[in-house]
Order: C-alpha cells, then structure tokens, then sequence
C-alpha cells in the first residue's frame, strides 16, 4: 500500500510540474483567437500555427473564444496552467480592455507572459457600395449630418475595429448607431449584404472585399498611404490631423510559464514569421511582420505598456466604459 501510494505521489507530481524544456511539447498545444472565425485575428493565427505546429512536432489547434471584446478568451488564458499548452493570439484590444472593462479578472500587465509580436497594420474605413458618399470628404460630411442614423458595425465592445470608431466620433463630435458583432467576419458579412453602413475595419479582412468590389474603401487610418491601396488616402489627409490607428498582434502564455517553454514557443514564432508563403500572404492582406530581433518577448511586453497607456488616455478622455 506505501508502495502505491509513494508512486501516486510521484505521478502526482510530475503531471502538476512544468513543462520541461527537453520534453516540450508533448501534446497539441491550443492557440486561443479571442474574436470569431474568419476575421483577421483568425486568419493570422491559422497561418502562424500552422507553421509552429510542424516547427515543434505537435499540433497548434486554433480555437476561437469569441466575446466582451476579447476580454472573455484573455481571461481563460489568463487562469490556465502555466504549462505551455494554453496560448493567447490577441492584437491592441487586449491593451485598450485594461482602461474599458473596469472589473476584469486578470492583470492585463502582470497575468501574461509575452511570447512574442506578430504583425501590424492598419484599418481601413469601407462601407457598403450603394452608400452615397464617394469619397471621404463626403462621407465626413455625411457622418457629421445624420450621426445616429448612420449604422457602423465593430467587432465588440473594446475590439480594435470599436476602438477606431471610438476615436472617429471623438473626432467628429459625433455619435453614430454602433452595431457590435462576435467578430470582424460576421460583421462583414452584414456590410457586404447592405444591413450596416460602414465599419473600420483591418486591412486583412477588407482588401479582398475592397477588390471584388462588394465593399468601397474611403481612407485608412495610418498616417501613410497603404501600398496595397495606394488609391486611398489617410484620414490625415482628410483632416482629421492625429488620426492613428494601427493594430498590432502579439501572442502570450500565461503568467509564470517556464522560460524555456517561452523561448521554445518564441523560436517556433520566428520560424513562422521567416516564412516565404507566410510574408507573402501578410504583404497580400496590407499588414506586415515585425522585424527580427525586434518582435521578442521584451519587446512585445513593452508594446503592451505603451498600449495600455494610450488607449487609457483615449477612453477615459472619451468618457467610455464597459461593463462585463
């Protein structure tokens, strides 16, 4: 009977300990997407984890945990074990929801371990074809002139697609009628099919749509022109001076993951970001990879600290807040 119960003990305890260098992984690791399948968030990490799945011999199982502007899969990933089987793939909502959700369960600074940055880019303000204005100086105008009237879809309260809504209307001195969806995939649908008006939307998910002209795009929301829109101009140039919205992904572990799992998990990122097809595919959606030897774990945490500070300067400016 001490015999046995010695040998639980034991296993006991090698189930609970952390992973190992030498042995991780060891099952298929779940990436969790915090907004609805076939947004850019979704898209990213399916391409990302498709090539981490073959660099560390397990498979990368995207899962999305759409909801409250993806506070809902930050906490899940935030509670889960620090083993290195749990991660988040999360863009500037995750910085912006430490401001706009008053009563989070998680430290948005503390309770994640950054494993590495991904992409950035910008958005794009499109809406459905039939709508008016032509270019953006109308539509402006037209948002400035009938306001509640106006429908624009965002992914959900604190999104990255609300939160450059959030500071057009700031800007405007305007209030539209937002419509929130689970998602940048759901709420295109509806844009496409005439049921909103507009969105701000990533460049990911618009290009294709801009191109097969089911959508028409009015202005981006960097202070550059777009290579892949060349066409368009900024929302700068319509002067709206300041105007700057860029989203950016990064992909964490949970607080207190080993850091040789970390640097496991970031060597597969790097490999992924090297790749020919993945570089090919971000240039074709307008978003770029950050360079090597700036997209490590120090640096991803300190993009998140300079988030968390301007996007809480904008919200409580904006006098905005989100209950959960």
């Amino acid at each position: 009977m001490l015999r046995c119960l010695a040998a639980a003990l034991v296993a006991a305890t090698i189930a609970g300990a952390p992973a190992r260098a030498g042995s991780y992984p060891e099952r298929p690791i779940t990436l969790i997407v915090p907004f609805a399948a076939g947004g850019s968030t979704d898209v990213f990490a399916r391409l990302v984890g498709q090539s981490m799945s073959q660099t560390l011999g397990q498979q990368v199982i995207v899962e999305n945990a759409a909801g409250a502007g993806g506070t809902v899969a930050a906490s899940r990933v935030a509670r889960a074990a620090p083993d290195g089987y749990t991660l988040l793939i999360h863009h500037l909502a995750l910085a912006a929801g430490a401001t706009l959700y008053p009563r989070l369960s998680y430290d948005t600074l503390a309770d994640f371990a950054p494993i590495g940055l991904v992409n950035s880019g910008p958005y794009v303000i499109v809406s459905k074809p039939d709508l008016p204005p032509r270019d953006i100086g109308a539509l402006l105008a037209y948002v400035r002139t009938n306001r509640e009237n106006v429908r624009m879809g965002h992914s959900g309260v604190g999104a990255g697609s609300h939160l450059c809504i959030m500071l057009l209307q700031a800007m405007l001195g305007v209030k539209v009628n937002e419509i929130p969806y689970r998602g940048a995939g759901p709420a295109m649908n509806d844009l496409v099919g005439g049921q909103i008006d507009m969105m701000c939307d990533q460049t990911t998910n618009s290009i294709p749509q801009i191109r097969g002209g089911r959508i028409r795009a009015h202005a981006v929301t960097v202070p550059e022109r777009v290579q892949q829109l060349a066409e368009i101009p900024t929302l700068q140039e319509a002067g709206l001076q300041g105007f700057d919205v860029t989203v950016w992904h990064a992909m964490y572990a949970p607080r207190g993951t080993p850091g040789p799992v970390v640097e496991a998990l970031h060597g597969a990122l790097e490999k992924a970001l090297e790749d020919p097809l993945i570089l090919a595919r971000f240039d074709e959606l307008g978003t770029v990879v950050y360079p090597r030897g700036r997209r490590g774990p120090a640096e991803a945490r300190a993009q998140l600290e300079r988030e968390v500070a301007k996007w809480g300067r904008v919200i409580r400016a904006a006098g905005v807040s989100a209950a959960q």
